[in-house]
């Protein structure tokens, strides 16, 4: 059986490669990565080599993942964001929420005077009743929600003028449109607090009954659900505040088709997907499986999938740890952390600054949520081996500057523009 990555990779390969160039700050960008990753795509424009670019210094090498940083929704975001910045000097400009899930990204549209209405959870941080008709509010890379749109026309706001959602996450929404007016019900795989996930879940509800699952333990107990294992209070106090209003189990769980935050694991929505139509089958027989279960492969988003490829070309190498760089409330990059966290040692850093010597990191624990400081995290031998990679709205620069806080603790390594050379020779 083909993966789902052939079957939405067939039919994306020709728009991809048409893909226009973003004008974004070149303070985003890096002398070094940048032109690695410029190479990659020379050498293989559809992605067909998913193994790392080693950097080898002498006494410490780096893996670099083929696939990381800026996707093209991050980037169509923050080309409008500054865009905006730059033809309105004398206007309020608001952001409804994070631009992207990036602390040096939203730190620098902050120092531009943006400000932000929301935080990322929904939290209300400057009330409506003080923007007015005059005021620019930019729709973030997430999308929104319908019942925020219709805030914003209130207002006098037209809440498309400076819309930066990612088209792939438009397409999510069209398809579960579709769904609806098939009359499935949407499954979201998603986080149902992430605003990507309320923006799709109220875009949804437009033509459609949905419920959201956060993984394959909460798909399993939905199963239990459709096959009359479990009650139906069981299901309302389970799935309390992930479905939509009126969900009646006897009949809109008789009909689904599954569709996903795109920053979640592609790998996971297949698995839940498969779960849900072996379900379907099991309650309708296979012979009717088509009447009962929508296949929604092409909803999964190239950047996450080429992202979570690039992890796992990455770790088929050896390594003494890996370092993943990105916003600590970023979906994308958390689960290249725990992609990387199940084969050894990673830290989840936000900038280089978290590297406080060549004995101590701090870093983010994805399972307490918190910042901890681990000592001694280089190991003491001649070549260390270091996967680097990082999350989705992550600016190559960062990167960059990580990378060389790092080499910066290794005396006799090779300076970066002989590796750079090298480098681009093989490629």
């Amino acid at each position: 059986m083909k993966s789902a990555r052939y079957f939405y990779m067939f039919g994306l390969q020709k728009y991809l490669i048409k893909m226009k160039k973003f004008e974004i700050p070149n303070f985003y960008r890096s002398s070094f990565i940048s032109k690695i990753k410029d190479a990659r795509k020379i050498d293989d424009p559809l992605k067909k080599d998913f193994s790392p670019t080693i950097l080898d210094f002498g006494p410490v090498r780096f893996l670099i993942a083929r696939h990381f940083g800026f996707c093209y929704g991050v980037e169509n975001a923050i080309e409008i964001a500054y865009k905006t910045i730059e033809e309105n000097p004398d206007k309020r400009i608001f952001l409804l929420s994070e631009m992207v899930h990036n602390p040096e990204v939203n730190k620098e549209l902050k120092s531009l005077g943006v400000k932000f209405l929301m935080d990322t959870s929904g939290k209300q941080i400057i009330d409506w009743q003080e923007l007015s008709k005059d005021d620019i509010v930019i729709i973030p890379a997430f999308g929104t929600t319908i019942e925020i749109q219709e805030k914003l026309n209130e207002i006098g706001i037209d809440p498309y003028s400076y819309n930066t959602t990612c088209p792939f996450v438009e397409r999510v929404w069209n398809r579960s449109n579709k769904l609806g007016e098939e009359n499935f019900t949407v499954v979201i795989h998603g986080k149902h607090f992430h605003e990507e996930t309320r923006a799709t879940f109220s875009h949804t509800i437009k033509n459609a009954k949905a419920v959201v699952v956060k993984n394959i333990e909460e798909t399993k107990f939905l199963s239990s659900i459709i096959l009359g294992e479990k009650s139906e209070n069981e299901f309302y106090s389970y799935f309390e505040g992930k479905y939509s209003v009126g969900f009646d189990i006897k009949k809109d769980l008789e009909k689904i088709g599954v569709v996903n935050q795109t920053t979640m694991l592609a790998s996971e929505t297949q698995a839940i997907a498969d779960i849900l139509k072996q379900t379907m089958i099991k309650k309708f027989g296979e012979q009717n499986i088509k009447e009962h279960f929508a296949d929604t492969r092409d909803t999964l988003c190239y950047a996450t999938n080429d992202n979570q490829e690039a992890t796992y070309g990455l770790l088929k190498e050896r390594a003494d740890f890996a370092i993943v760089v990105g916003g600590y409330n970023s979906s994308n990059t958390g689960h290249i952390v725990e992609l990387c966290s199940e084969k050894l040692m990673t830290y989840f850093i936000s900038s280089a600054e978290k590297i406080l010597s060549r004995n101590r990191i701090t870093h983010f624990d994805i399972e307490s949520k918190k910042e901890i400081i681990t000592e001694n995290f280089l190991p003491n031998k001649y070549k260390v081996d270091i996967i680097l990679t990082s999350g989705a709205s992550c600016p190559d620069a960062v990167v960059d500057q990580v990378l060389q806080k790092l080499l910066s603790f290794f005396n006799g390594a090779k300076d970066m523009g002989s590796v750079l050379e090298e480098v681009l020779k093989t490629n």
